[in-house]
């Protein structure tokens, strides 16, 4: 789920996890409502929050993670499988011993979403675990993720204001704003409905005066030509018939619209 500053991502994860009740509607998540069944319910889910902690800031990490076997009741197997498995992906050894207190910010997500998912959810809400971290620390946590999503079969829903996270780990993308879903469907189906805009880069025999009804003129520099136009108002066999009626194309590189660039479009149409 992705949108502006208090589009309401968070309150929606809020709602979803049982820690809110909803003002009016219904929310049913496997066949339970979370703030009515929570004890049932928060067994088979994870949550990490990018700006609270689940560890307890005094503790070593390991000694936090020992709590939380008890509390879910985790199996001796299970819980050294796990961290076997997080230390691999998350290279958590050395923070096992080290208090909270003592870990920088990545060290610490790291830590916050393998706690998550010690306890083998079903479920797992990340809300914003990248937030401030360094380029390592992120794809550290994205190939972890994508790992456990791929292996255990875990639902992951994710909110983000990195559109790489979303690039790299999402299947299907929700925008929202204001409390409403804008857009929702496959990530790749974003460019499709949305992404409309064509820019080309053209490389022609001659130079040439082009005026065609709805594209635009971005750049001319002798024989080379940027343009960009609007599918939904002209199509690209036109735009291609005329340019090459007034001159020979030698070269030609055509971009459409980067999905950073959509959503924010869509986030400026509902502003």
């Amino acid at each position: 789920m992705i949108g502006p500053n208090g589009a309401g991502k968070s309150t929606t994860i809020k709602m979803l996890t049982g820690i809110l009740t909803p003002t009016e509607g219904d929310i049913i998540v496997g066949g339970m409502r979370p703030w009515k069944q929570r004890k049932r319910f928060v067994k088979n889910i994870g949550v990490v929050f990018g700006q609270r902690s689940q560890l307890w800031w005094d503790l070593p990490v390991e000694d936090s993670y020992k709590l939380l076997q008890k509390v879910y009741n985790i199996s001796c197997s299970d819980y050294d499988n796990n961290i076997l498995l997080f230390d691999e992906l998350l290279q958590m050894g050395e923070l096992l011993k080290k208090p909270v207190r003592q870990l920088s910010l990545g060290q610490r997500m790291r830590c916050e979403v393998a706690a998550a998912f010690l306890h083998n959810p079903e479920l797992v809400f990340l809300d914003e675990p990248t937030i401030g971290l360094d380029v390592i620390a992120k794809e550290n946590i994205r190939n972890f993720i994508k790992r456990v999503n791929d292996e255990r079969q875990v639902t992951i829903i994710l909110t983000s204001h990195d559109l790489v996270d979303i690039q790299e780990i999402c299947e299907r993308i929700i925008v929202i704003d204001k409390g409403t879903a804008v857009y929702q469907g496959m990530v790749e189906g974003v460019g499709d409905s949305y992404g409309k805009k064509r820019n080309i880069h053209l490389e022609l025999a001659d130079k040439v005066l082009l005026n065609i009804p709805n594209v635009t003129i971005e750049k001319e520099n002798g024989k080379q030509l940027d343009i960009s136009f609007d599918l939904d108002e002209i199509s690209m066999k036109e735009v291609m018939n005329i340019i090459s009626g007034k001159s020979e194309i030698l070269d030609m590189k055509v971009s459409g619209t980067s999905i950073e660039q959509i959503v924010k479009d869509l986030y400026q149409q509902k502003m």
